[in-house]
């Protein structure tokens, strides 16, 4: 079947296309190029209507046993957000922490097509997989938590040989099933164990000896070494504390020419300034960022209501406890690997912490020079829910619209933020690299995120309507692999996305020593630790897409 998309106003930044009006061919599920004389079996005509390539989420909490935690904790969540049982969909709810379908029917009607998991437990990687494979119409991936589990700390404390931490490092993503690895609170979630309740950048772990310093270095070089195409994901030290801004300065530092991506940065752009002791690092944050080319980041951004924080950083999150709302937390140790934390959040903007949370995300967007290495993220639903982002496309897009937010926020906040200096607005092109073009290339997705001929007919149709909210509200049409999932920003045929993952190679000898490691400490055995294909795929969970590999040193 050939479909055209006719006379759209295209914007697709991988292929330096800003705006311009051309025809759009679909077959078997793959853009292709424009037939000599073949036949049109279906035509759109979209005049005036603007099109890009599906939206990609790059950070969101969407699988794994935190979400289910946040689930079974927010009964209220649900009540209000249902999703009646219909022909087409199934019945679902939530809001902050939406169910596995919600999750999918909601990611759809805004026009995005694939969504990645930031924080997978290797030990819990079965359970996240089950709940990506249960939310339909987008692709997904997650990414490998490595830096606190308690095989890669003896390696580092035991100044094992780089090449065997290396071949952990491929085995955990093949076991798990990931695209990428991500370090949260490096070391600190194991240094929590040991009663310590903080842990900067050149701080030792108290039974390890190690650094979060040696951590990323190690980390950073290894996922470089074995050609992974997305940079370590990294949640630093410090998250949440009033001064952190220096720690994520010196982590940038730290990193040297190594490819790096700095997730939720607002969370860790905070200053000590004023009689509150808590102000913006924006600026000093976005300096850095500008300066150092091997770094990008997503920012996190706090809106305000009520969500749910859920995040393996189970030191932080402890910390975090006092401020839970409605009152009741979770917060638990995880074998030899991690821990858990789930403290639901209710964000204000007359309190002037809140509200200068949520400056700092926007100053943050507003002074990062490249679009390319900054991503359009809530930290879903750490910030906000990520049902939020039109309303945060709006905000980058409407200055007028921003200021008049500015006018509702805590007054103190809002005097001792720059942000109302700040004229920039985001162009459609700019919002079309952060959120399509720039985290498939970070992730690399080489046939996702653009238009070109070859490219995945992921496309989302918008009607270009001065008010940004709406038009990224509610698309036009959406289209995955060349079906129609979506009209007028409602489902209408639902589909099962691929998980992607990425499989660098490495010596099968190292399960040796995991083999016996597992006997010793471990609740499983190795082999049942790791994941299967067909657990994946198995009961129409789509199918596996396999990132390419290959040594950049």
């Amino acid at each position: 079947m050939l479909i055209k998309l006719a006379n759209a106003k295209v914007y697709d930044p991988a292929n330096g296309i800003d705006g311009e009006v051309r025809d759009i061919y679909i077959q078997d599920g793959r853009i292709v190029s424009p037939p000599a004389d073949a036949r049109v079996d279906q035509e759109y005509g979209l005049r005036g209507r603007v099109v890009m390539a599906g939206a990609i989420d790059p950070h969101t909490h969407i699988g794994g046993g935190k979400m289910t935690i946040g689930r079974m904790m927010l009964p209220d969540d649900h009540r209000g957000h249902e999703v009646a049982h219909t022909d087409i969909t199934r019945a679902g709810g939530g809001h902050a922490v939406p169910s596995t379908l919600t999750t999918g029917y909601r990611y759809a009607e805004m026009g995005y097509t694939a969504c990645f998991e930031p924080a997978m437990l290797p030990a819990n990687a079965r359970q996240a997989h089950m709940e990506m494979g249960d939310t339909p119409m987008v692709d997904k991936g997650a990414f490998a938590m490595l830096g606190s589990d308690d095989f890669f700390l003896r390696q580092l404390a035991g100044r094992q040989d780089f090449a065997a931490i290396k071949d952990y490092i491929a085995w955990t993503m093949h076991a798990s099933q990931a695209i990428a690895v991500k370090v949260v609170n490096p070391g600190g979630i194991s240094a929590f164990k040991f009663n310590q309740r903080k842990l900067d950048l050149d701080e030792q772990n108290s039974y390890y000896g190690v650094t979060p310093r040696d951590i990323l270095v190690t980390l950073a070089r290894g996922l470089k070494e074995l050609g992974v195409a997305h940079p370590l994901h990294v949640h630093g030290c410090n998250l949440g504390v009033p001064g952190n801004v220096e720690t994520t300065l010196n982590t940038i530092r730290a990193m040297e020419d190594l490819p790096v991506h700095l997730t939720h940065i607002q969370f860790h752009s905070y200053g000590t300034e004023g009689d509150r002791k808590f102000s913006s690092g924006a600026a000093r944050v976005a300096e850095m960022v500008n300066q150092h080319k091997n770094v990008s980041i997503d920012v996190g951004q706090v809106l305000f209501g009520q969500t749910c924080t859920a995040s393996g950083d189970s030191m932080r999150q402890y910390g975090n406890t006092k401020s839970a709302h409605p009152n009741k937390w979770v917060v638990m140790d995880i074998e030899c690997d991690a821990g858990c934390g789930v403290v639901p959040m209710r964000y204000r903007d007359k309190s002037f912490v809140n509200a200068l949370q949520w400056a700092i995300g926007l100053e943050t967007f507003l002074l990062i020079d490249d679009p390319w290495r900054i991503f359009l993220t809530t930290d879903h639903p750490n910030g906000a829910p990520f049902t939020c982002y039109p309303h945060l496309i709006r905000l980058l897009m409407d200055k007028g619209f921003r200021n008049d937010m500015m006018q509702k926020i805590n007054p103190d906040a809002a005097a001792s933020s720059t942000l109302s200096t700040l004229d920039r607005e985001y162009t459609l092109y700019e919002i079309a690299i952060m959120t399509r073009a720039g985290p498939a290339r970070s992730l690399g997705l080489r046939d996702r995120g653009h238009l070109g001929v070859g490219a995945c007919a992921d496309i989302t149709v918008y009607e270009d309507n001065p008010d940004r909210e709406a038009m990224f509200a509610t698309p036009l049409f959406v289209f995955k692999n060349g079906e129609l999932i979506v009209r007028n920003g409602k489902v209408v045929h639902v589909t099962q996305g691929a998980t992607h993952v990425a499989r660098p190679d490495y010596d099968p000898g190292i399960e040796r020593s995991l083999k016996d490691y597992f006997s010793r400490y471990g609740t499983v055995a190795m082999e049942n630790f790791k994941l299967s294909d067909e657990e994946i795929i198995g009961g129409d969970h789509g199918s596996i897409i396999i990132q390419p590999t290959g040594a950049r040193v």
